[in-house]
């Protein structure tokens, strides 16, 4: 399907592209640093299983369609964006939660819940949008098989880097939280500059203008 030269320009292009800060590392240290490894973790499979879903809708062109009409975009855009907003302002309500679980109270954040809230973020993400449409079709080839099943290989491949990436990022914010947990108090501001990251990343996003390059 894709030659041994194709394969690895894409995956060093992948990496240097993952690699650099975006919305997804810098919400799942948001949420590493609110609400432990536990929560970065299940924020990294949320994520990743959004980014598999715009995989999908770009192998299938309905991504294609979203990047082509601007305000399709702008509703991505917008809803991502201020979902983050709203998550950061739920992390700083609820930081006394974190420092409550060192002094042996309970927690009130579910998996499921945490999953559901990567996904959506993963899925709207306007950063993954644009890189899936603008670098996937540049490595596909016309005589290489199918274009869908090329672009969702493309795609899984990029998401895997960013999972592995994601995860090295969660565990140095949670050593970092872990350190702060040695005092509750320490551990409920931690809590609070989590919320407060992920409320101006929201913010990032929604002046965020650039529309994605069709394919």
């Amino acid at each position: 399907m894709f030659s041994a030269e194709t394969l690895t320009a894409f995956v060093v292009a992948a990496f240097i592209m993952v690699a650099i800060p975006g919305p997804t590392v810098l919400f799942t240290i948001g949420r590493a640093m609110a609400l432990g490894r536990f929560g970065g973790f299940l924020s990294i499979i949320g994520t990743a299983v959004g980014s598999l879903v715009l995989v999908v809708a770009v192998a299938l062109g309905v991504g294609t369609v979203i990047a082509q009409s601007v305000v399709l975009f702008t509703v991505v855009k917008v809803l991502g964006a201020g979902y983050l907003v709203f998550l950061g302002i739920q992390a700083i309500r609820h930081r006394k939660d974190a420092a409550g679980a060192v002094t042996g109270a309970p927690h009130r954040r579910s998996g499921p819940r945490l999953l559901v809230e990567g996904f959506v973020v993963g899925l709207t993400n306007p950063k993954s949008i644009a890189f899936f449409l603008a670098i996937l079709p540049q490595f596909v080839s016309l005589h290489g098989g199918s274009v869908p099943l090329q672009l969702f290989v493309l795609g899984a491949i990029v998401v895997s880097i960013g999972v592995t990436c994601d995860a090295v990022w969660v565990l140095l914010a949670s050593a970092a939280r872990d350190w702060f947990a040695r005092s509750p108090r320490r551990l409920e501001a931690m809590g609070g500059v989590g919320g407060g990251l992920m409320i101006a990343l929201g913010v990032v996003l929604l002046v965020w203008n650039e529309k994605p390059a069709s394919a």
